[in-house]
C-alpha cells in the first residue's frame, strides 16, 4: 500500500491541477532567490572593493560561483517555505479524487500553514547542512539524510493534511499513534528530496 500510495501521489504531481501549484511554488522561490542573489552581489560590488583590480576580479568570480552554489542549495528549502501559500490548494485537489466521496477538509489558517512551512524549511536546511558536514564519514551521511528527512517530511506533511480534518491537538495525537506508519511513508518523500531538480516537487508530492 505504501508504494502504491507513493506512486499514485507522484503521478498526481504531473496532472494539470497539481502541476499549476508546483509551477507557482517554484516560480515564487526562484523570484525570491534571484532577488537575494542580486542584492548579495550588488552589496558585494559596492562594499567589498580592493585597490588592486586583479583582487576585485578574483573576488567577483568567487562571489559569483559561491552565491550560485549557495542559492542552488537553498532552492529546495526555500520552495518548501513558500509552498505554505499553496499547499491547501494542492491538498483540496487531491482530496477530491479520493474515495469514497472526495470529501474535502477545511483550509488551514494561512499564518499557521506559513508557520509550519517556515519551521519545516528551516529545520530541513539545518538537517541537510549537517548531512553535508558528514560527507567525510562514508555511509553515515546517506543514512542520516534519509532517516532525518523521512521523519521530518512525514511529520510535517501528515500534520498539514490531518489539520484539514482535525484540530491541531488531534492531528498531533493521531501522528503519535501512527508514528511508524507515517515515518515509513516519509521514505519515498526523502528519496525524491535527494534528487536534484526533482526535489522541487517535494512539497506537492509530500502533500499528495
Amino acid at each position: 500500500p505504501m508504494l502504491a500510495d507513493a506512486s499514485a501521489a507522484f503521478n498526481q504531481v504531473w496532472t494539470p491541477p497539481l502541476r499549476a501549484v508546483l509551477f507557482k511554488t517554484v516560480a515564487l522561490a526562484l523570484v525570491l532567490l534571484a532577488a537575494g542573489w542580486g542584492a548579495l552581489n550588488y552589496g558585494a560590488a559596492h562594499w567589498l572593493t580592493f585597490e588592486r583590480p586583479w583582487l576585485n576580479t578574483i573576488l567577483s568570480w568567487l562571489l559569483g560561483v559561491g552565491s550560485f552554489a549557495l542559492f542552488a542549495f537553498l532552492l529546495a528549502p526555500i520552495s518548501l517555505i513558500v509552498a505554505g501559500l499553496f499547499l491547501d490548494e494542492a491538498a483540496e485537489k487531491v482530496e477530491r479524487t479520493l474515495p469514497p466521496d472526495g470529501r474535502t477538509g477545511r483550509p488551514v489558517a494561512t499564518l499557521t500553514a506559513m508557520g509550519l512551512a517556515a519551521r519545516f524549511g528551516a529545520v530541513s536546511l539545518l538537517v541537510n547542512l549537517a548531512a553535508l558536514l558528514l560527507l567525510l564519514v562514508p555511509g553515515i551521511n546517506i543514512a542520516a539524510f534519509f532517516l532525518a528527512n523521512a521523519y521530518l517530511t512525514s511529520r510535517e506533511y501528515f500534520e498539514l493534511a490531518a489539520m484539514r480534518f482535525r484540530s491541531v491537538e488531534e492531528a498531533h495525537e493521531l501522528r503519535r499513534a501512527h508514528a511508524l506508519t507515517i515515518f515509513l511513508h516519509g521514505l519515498p518523500i526523502a528519496a525524491v528530496l535527494a534528487v536534484p531538480v526533482l526535489n522541487l516537487t517535494t512539497p506537492v508530492f509530500g502533500v499528495a
